[in-house]
């Protein structure tokens, strides 16, 4: 147990899924269901979801080996796994890093809204829309479950493992869209409105790299957020 922050800390959302893909019908179309058969955890990348994980591998291969992941931490869901996979795959695969899955990363759980739009939700189960205006998406937590509070508990769990098990190493996380801005929301110690205002501006996108360098006197500092790998094959410059 070392007790420093990684060397480096790479923030992946996965490419992108059938679920992002039928999700962004179902809204396009007004549709209250997403059309989704398998459990959250089961689904898979689209075709354009694999070509962004191989992009992403081909420039994590491009940096210089002493720049290069040493350490991976994986959501269990598939579409993280997937991402994972394909993108290691330059830097000799899984087996050349340390590779951990970890259920702490996988994404929000949203109970008996699951697969619902907006619309589905205020259509069935209008209780529940009226308290996630009230109470607001950070704290409202669907029956059945988990509000981002809640994500960010596990996360800070993910935190301490980091230090414990990971000082010194350059570790690349691939997990989901809410596990990035709470990571931001932990690291940076951000309130809940500073959190949703980034949310609210700016969707994290589909094998999207968030950079954190440690600094000696401040921990892991930002360095890019958010940031996807443009037509020349380098990660295209982005605001924190």
């Amino acid at each position: 147990m070392s007790g420093e922050w990684p060397e480096s800390l790479w923030l992946v959302r996965h490419g992108e899924s059938v679920g992002n893909a039928a999700s962004a019908r179902a809204w396009a179309e007004g549709k209250e269901v997403i059309d989704v058969s398998e459990r959250d955890a089961d689904v898979d990348l689209t075709e354009r979801g694999r070509t962004q994980a191989e992009t992403l591998g081909r420039w994590l291969a491009s940096l210089p080996r002493s720049e290069q992941p040493t350490d991976a931490l994986v959501s269990p869901y598939l579409r993280a796994r997937h991402t994972a996979r394909i993108a290691l795959e330059p830097l000799g695969g899984p087996g050349a890093v340390g590779w951990h899955v970890d259920e702490r990363l996988r994404d929000r759980e949203l109970g008996v809204l699951d697969r619902l739009t907006a619309k589905g939700i205020e259509a069935r189960y209008p209780a529940e829309a009226d308290a996630r205006r009230r109470l607001g998406k950070f704290y409202h937590r669907p029956a059945g479950g988990e509000s981002w509070a809640d994500v960010a508990l596990r996360l800070r769990g993910v935190l301490t493992s980091l230090r414990a098990d990971h000082g010194g190493q350059r570790v690349v996380v691939f997990a989901h869209d809410i596990v990035v801005l709470l990571f931001r929301y932990l690291l940076e110690g951000l309130d809940e409105q500073g959190v949703l205002d980034i949310a609210r501006h700016t969707a994290v996108l589909n094998c999207g790299v968030t950079h954190y360098d440690r600094d000696p006197g401040a921990g892991l500092v930002l360095r890019r957020y958010n940031a996807v790998i443009g037509a020349d094959g380098r990660l295209e410059a982005t605001s924190a």
